[in-house]
């Protein structure tokens, strides 16, 4: 993986063009430690800027920015392309200068132009293209949203980067906030493209491609569109009895693992011994290899996963390694999360996610990951819940729902807490007590969609001190029942926003480049295939998918309640974090920041008692203001 950046200013001279680009380069530094480019093509006012994490093809052969052998086409890429050899072999004969997957691109491009090569491409890849005849440049993200791409358009300057802090690195713009992607932010916890924190400033959403010349509006166009593959999936599934399925998810699955390994770096997995991560090492050692496997583990047992995942890793011969984070290590992180997410990011499970690349990088330069399982095949426990929930909702007349809606709206958080932790295997979402009263808000007159979104958020009415209409982020169809509706809103939002945008920053922040075989594009429409019946959230979901890793693996040693990925953030907030949490949740700091410190601060002594398990609200509040104090 490496960092891309550039700017497209055609008032600017080749000097002042390059020097921005320079301070672009150095912003993404971490993101390619091994080299880094500029190339100015100081009369169309375009300079492109790359900075290298050296995967395949470590020689010079491999620098960016890279110019096709016709000297038409540069390109600044980040990302891994997994078919390269099926893409050469549909090149004419060439004289290549090395073996990159770089250069592969760069030639399909000159040939078949960049929306038919990126139709072509198996790839995690966010790429940039300068046509140096029509004077255009292109901008491309792959189909799932792995690798991050952000762009905006100031007058006459264009910039677009893979981190917000190179954007920032070009002082030609005035960064202001904007409000409606923080309003989003407090919804969810994190901001789902195409917004940004920057006004002005966008994400270029999955599967699309952006098209711009001087003195013109980009055209945004997509190449692969989720929504259509889930549509075409759910009207036309599969035939073929259940046996067949699981023969072809694993192959598929195989397939994308094979690929997924090639790399001139020695490479590892991340093993958490859960269904997702369990299934990609089990493949990665089914030729005879044995896989590096790396976990992590806090003292606290009820959160401490490693004894399952050396008991899968000892089944599977793995060469393995468990670190046990201590709460200092763990401390230390927080404090670097600002600088890491250069947006507001409230995910807790990005402190034990920076540990565990850290760690991988210390023997690997690769790692395999097995995110994008709950998404596909149902894994979630709140897909259960929601599920239950609204069969309940559903059967009950209006008065008795508009009565049970008052009554849980009602309840004590002590007490809609102490219900969730006395149900089976404990809450099934996060913050049980205060959506439980939320939920019963919707119980009148509610929709599915409104309940899934009560589920999920975080702040259902941001604590901002003037409030700002929330965006709506996914348009799904009224048509999908409430799995697919689940499972497709988190496809579209959560997925790329939070769970890659969390492993992406983690582990470029050490120069690790992390693959995810399950999102292979192939496996997601696959998933989108399946009748209804064999991707239930019953019982865990995943049927499939655990009758594939049961070939591996024994059942035993998988089945288990399901465990999150969090280190205790909630205690520790009132314990070592307690300082540095009220000092950003002071009424003044509040107040600065234009948040309503009423509520904030009444959800604070609330958990400080121990009335009520706020920790995602604050823990929402403080990535806010840690962020504004790095980035204001």
């Amino acid at each position: 993986m490496c960092g891309i950046a550039g700017l497209f200013a055609p008032d600017l001279d080749h000097g002042t063009l390059t020097r921005h680009a320079q301070a672009m380069a150095t912003a993404l530094a971490h993101r390619g430690p091994d080299s880094r480019g500029v190339w100015t093509d100081g009369a169309a006012g375009l300079a492109l800027a790359h900075t290298r994490l050296a995967i395949l093809d470590l020689s010079p052969a491999g620098h960016q920015p890279m110019v096709s052998a016709s000297g038409r086409f540069v390109i600044a890429y980040n990302g891994e392309t997994y078919n390269t050899e099926e893409l050469r072999a549909a090149l004419p004969p060439h004289n290549w200068r090395g073996h990159s997957d770089t250069e592969v691109i760069l030639e399909c491009i000159a040939r078949f132009g960049v929306e038919e090569t990126a139709r072509r491409m198996n790839a995690i890849a966010a790429l940039a293209v300068w046509d140096r005849v029509e004077r255009k440049l292109w901008l491309m993200r792959d189909r799932i949203g792995v690798k991050p791409l952000y762009w905006a358009q100031f007058g006459d300057l264009f910039l677009f980067a893979s981190e917000l802090k190179a954007l920032r690195a070009v002082p030609l713009w005035q960064a202001e906030i904007n409000e409606e992607a923080r309003a989003l932010y407090y919804r969810f916890g994190y901001i789902p493209a195409p917004h940004a924190i920057w006004r002005g400033v966008r994400k270029l959403e999955p599967g699309t491609i952006l098209s711009v010349r001087a003195g013109e509006a980009p055209r945004l166009t997509r190449y692969w569109d989720l929504r259509a593959v889930a549509a075409q999936g759910l009207a036309e599934p599969l035939s073929c009895s259940e046996a067949e399925a699981e023969e072809r998810l694993s192959a598929l699955l195989a397939d994308s693992v094979r690929r997924q390994r090639v790399a001139d770096v020695p490479l590892g997995a991340f093993l958490s011994g859960g269904v997702d991560s369990s299934t990609v090492v089990a493949l990665m050692g089914a030729d005879g290899t044995v896989p590096k496997t790396f976990t992590i583990g806090f003292d606290d047992p009820a959160l401490n996963e490693a004894p399952f995942a050396e008991a899968v890793a000892c089944h599977l011969g793995t060469d393995h390694t468990t670190l046990t984070v201590t709460e200092r290590e763990a401390l230390e992180v927080v404090s670097r999360l600002p600088e890491l997410y250069d947006e507001p990011f409230a995910d807790p499970s990005g402190v034990p996610t920076a540990v565990v690349c850290r760690l991988a990088r210390t023997q690997a330069t690769v790692a395999l990951s097995g995110d994008g399982g709950d998404e596909l095949f149902s894994g979630y426990r709140r897909y259960m819940f929601g599920l239950a929930l609204w069969r309940c909702i559903a059967r009950l007349p209006r008065p008795v729902r508009v009565l049970g809606g008052a009554v849980l709206s009602r309840i004590p958080h002590q007490i809609a807490d102490a219900l969730g932790r006395a149900m089976p295997n404990g809450p099934p979402v996060r913050a049980f007590g205060h959506r439980l009263r939320r939920i019963g808000a919707i119980l009148a007159n509610g929709t599915f969609p409104r309940l899934y979104d009560e589920i999920v958020a975080m702040w259902r009415d941001p604590p901002l001190s003037h409030p700002v209409a929330v965006p709506d982020c996914a348009d799904l169809s009224p048509a999908l029942s409430p799995l697919d509706h689940m499972r497709l809103f988190d496809q579209l939002t959560y997925l790329p926003e939070d769970i890659l945008t969390k492993v992406d920053r983690a582990s470029m922040a050490v120069g690790l480049e992390v693959r995810v075989p399950l999102l292979d594009h192939r496996v997601v429409e696959f998933a989108w295939s399946l009748p209804e019946a064999w991707n239930l959230a019953e019982a865990g979901g995943k049927r499939l998918l655990r009758r594939v890793l049961y070939r591996h693996v024994p059942r035993a040693l998988i089945e288990r309640p399901k465990q999150g990925f969090s280190p205790p953030t909630g205690e520790w907030m009132k314990g070592p974090l307690r300082d540095w949490a009220e000092d950003l949740l002071s009424p003044a700091a509040l107040d600065q920041a234009g948040l309503a410190a009423g509520p904030i601060r009444e959800r604070w002594h609330a958990h400080l008692s121990g009335r009520a398990d706020e920790l995602y609200h604050l823990w929402t509040v403080l990535m806010d203001q840690a962020w504004r104090r790095r980035w204001l």
